[in-house]
């Protein structure tokens, strides 16, 4: 609690050890210049979606909505795209449409979208062929190619990061709000990819009730134009806090309650490596009124995590926190349980989210990075049976995804295999799911949803 009785300041984090965040930019000044440059930006979002994201979270915490978090590993300047961007955002809606159906609860959706640029790395270097350079660290620090100049972190890639940002949330916006995300266009969402394969028959076949639904409640004056939930989504942005200079630069004070928010993104994580209690990303992330992501992994044990929450969330407020759980699919039944109970015992208020991405990762035969569909389908499942066993309420999922058609996940309907794995594999850094493996995840998980609120009624 002495961290948290502290003054703090958007820059009070200087102080604390900062882990992997590189300090090897050859030009400090220049770094300096564009992070003031920064401060001189638009926010990319807005102090009340922050609030209005806390209060979608109190509900998942209570048991009343559930929590979607998926997009991309890491985004990369090189897929920049329009279309990316809105198979992401398509794909994102027709898992929550499943969900939805399955829980009979509000999703609330929340995008690895408009920020997720720069990720931690186990190794600060790398060595092929004998060759050793700094990392690829995200391209907002450097670029993938192999070579000195490329791996020389660049405060320029800062800027372009924001820009894209940017535009990828004004898209964003234009579709939730504009008609696209109208759910009368629940038919036209789905892909050409999607359509020749187990998915798209469940998908057109919920569609259809979805539409039957529709029709009656206009037909009957229940809803019509202005129902803006029917015609409208809420789609909320996310990243991992991780370059602290960045996140600095984009904290301002809202004028309407006096308190300072990230306006980089509406939600930010701190990882598993970099949520020390003592560390910078913890010092940052205790002053900014955003919500605040925490991964949970095996070295996680319960005292620590307790006193992370109560530097992060000393008044115990709904909606502040979710706790994301990634173990791995052969852990998570050791390490998982004794964090949940320690957090009832205590009476604190999260939201409980499983990660099943980052503690499955193997590396293919033929040296690709890859994950397999069954355990992160083990993993989410256990999540689910784990938190309702200690009474706790599993409130979302969080997925590393993609609308395209890339084959860098192992297995699923459509069995991807490990010499498939290099015709399609395009990820800059971790293997994602496709819309295709995404879709059938959201079928999967509403399928248990859908039992256990049978269940319950019984």
């Amino acid at each position: 609690m002495a961290n948290a009785a502290k003054k703090w300041t958007p820059e009070s984090w200087r102080g604390k050890p900062a882990l992997h965040i590189p300090g090897d930019y050859p030009d400090p000044e220049a770094l300096e210049a564009v992070e003031q440059e920064l401060t001189r930006h638009p926010p990319l979002v807005f102090a009340g979606e922050i609030r209005t994201l806390r209060q979608r979270l109190a509900a998942v915490a209570e048991g009343k909505a559930f929590l979607l978090q998926g997009g991309d590993c890491a985004e990369s300047f090189k897929e920049f795209h329009p279309d990316n961007i809105r198979d992401t955002f398509r794909v994102l809606l027709q898992m929550a449409v499943a969900l939805t159906y399955g829980a009979a609860m509000p999703v609330i959706k929340v995008g690895r979208m408009a920020g997720q640029y720069g990720k931690p790395r186990s190794s600060p270097t790398e060595t092929i062929d004998g060759i050793t350079l700094p990392s690829y660290r995200g391209d907002n620090i450097n670029a993938a190619a192999f070579t000195p100049e490329a791996r020389l972190p660049d405060p320029q890639r800062l800027l372009k990061a924001y820009g894209q940002s940017a535009a990828t949330l004004n898209l964003i916006r234009a579709f939730a709000k504009g008609g696209y995300a109208d759910l009368r266009n629940v038919h036209q969402w789905n892909l050409e990819f999607v359509k020749d394969n187990p998915q798209s028959d469940r998908y057109a076949e919920l569609a259809d009730k979805i539409s039957d639904v529709i029709a009656f409640l206009e037909a009957t004056g229940i809803i019509s134009e202005e129902n803006r939930p029917v015609h409208e989504v809420e789609f909320y942005t996310s990243h991992e806090g991780l370059l602290l200079g960045y996140e600095q630069a984009m904290t301002r004070v809202d004028s309407t309650s006096g308190r300072y928010y990230d306006t980089s993104a509406h939600l930010v994580w701190i990882g598993d490596r970099t949520r020390q209690p003592d560390g910078a990303h913890v010092e940052f992330a205790r002053g900014i009124g955003n919500p605040i992501g925490i991964k949970c992994g095996p070295s996680l044990d319960p005292a620590e995590l307790m006193q992370l929450l109560d530097i992060l969330n000393p008044g115990n407020e709904a909606g502040r926190i979710v706790l994301i759980s990634r173990f791995g699919a052969e852990k998570v039944s050791a390490g998982l349980p004794r964090l949940i109970r320690k957090v009832e015992e205590e009476g604190r208020n999260v939201v409980w989210s499983s990660d099943p991405m980052h503690g499955n990762t193997i590396k293919a035969e033929n040296g690709y990075k890859t994950r397999p569909f069954d355990k992160i389908l083990k993993e989410v499942e256990t999540f689910f049976d784990i938190c309702r066993a200690e009474g706790a309420h599993p409130g979302g999922v969080h997925f590393e995804m993609t609308g395209q058609d890339v084959t860098e996940c192992l297995g699923g309907a459509q069995a991807i295999s490990v010499n498939e794995l290099s015709s399609r594999y395009h990820t800059h850094c971790d293997p994602r799911l496709n819309a295709t493996q995404s879709l059938e995840l959201a079928f999967r998980l509403a399928e248990n949803l859908r039992a256990v609120r049978t269940s319950k009624a019984a």
